[in-house]
């Protein structure tokens, strides 16, 4: 396994990482209780997640509205590690401040959402955050090969943005294969977004990708009351997927 130093922003600065590929779980709080999101945040990652993951939708480009950069601003005391948003939005340029100050730890534009992706990565870049494009299941892996030395991340939608609890789409899987072909040894996180259980989360894991984005697959069951459930369901997930890492490598 490749260790790389890189640099991501905190509440408290800005600290220095290891860059690994090690299984990441991101629960996707769209699943959590929109009443109570700061105890959800706390919740989970009491209960052993990495990432939180952040899914802004805008009802345009996905039918559906979630929530947006005072929200983030929110929750982020909230979260002690990375706070990963994805904006399902378009226009997208226009919003990337705003969530870089909210003190989002990555941003994730939608390549189908910006007709100059390129602008947009480098607006999230010189923002000083780390930058990711999302790919939907009809977007093939080729078609964004020309910005990987410019990105941090590639999200691989496994379900068709909008909704949570969709099924997951296996035919994303040799797409995951082909990019972490593409991306070599660079320094990017292939997340995966959309299905994920104990029974996919090998699928991808095995493909190539580290961060897997869970949202019923975390929340289901729990609650900030009884939130041991998250931690069982972190544990499943992060075990099959861990048992496949070791196969592939």
């Amino acid at each position: 396994m490749n260790w790389l130093l890189i640099q991501i922003n905190t509440p408290f600065g800005k600290v220095r990482v290891l860059f690994n590929r090690s299984i990441k779980i991101a629960p996707s709080i769209l699943s959590a209780d929109f009443a109570n999101f700061g105890a959800e945040c706390s919740a989970i990652e009491e209960q052993g997640c990495d990432w939180v993951h952040v899914d802004v939708m805008d009802g345009h480009f996905v039918p559906n509205i979630t929530f947006g950069p005072a929200m983030c601003k929110a929750i982020r005391p909230h979260i002690s590690n990375i706070m990963d948003v994805h904006l399902m939005i378009a226009p997208v340029d226009s919003f990337l401040e705003q969530f870089a100050e909210a003190g989002a730890d990555f941003i994730t534009a939608h390549v189908e959402a910006s007709s100059h992706i390129h602008r947009t990565i480098q607006r999230i870049k010189s923002l000083g955050v780390k930058a990711g494009i999302a790919i939907n299941p009809s977007t093939t892996a080729e078609s964004i090969e020309y910005l990987l030395d410019m990105i941090d991340l590639v999200c691989v939608m496994t379900v068709n943005p909008g909704f949570g609890g969709q099924k997951f789409i296996e035919s994303q899987v040799s797409k995951i294969v082909k990019l972490r072909s593409l991306i070599g040894d660079r320094p990017i996180h292939i997340e995966i977004d959309g299905g994920i259980t104990p029974k996919t989360a090998p699928l991808v894991a095995k493909a190539g990708a580290d961060v897997l984005v869970a949202g019923s697959g975390v929340f289901s069951g729990g609650s900030v009351n009884n939130p041991s459930v998250y931690g069982e369901n972190i544990k499943l997930i992060r075990a099959a997927a861990e048992e496949a890492n070791i196969d592939r490598d």
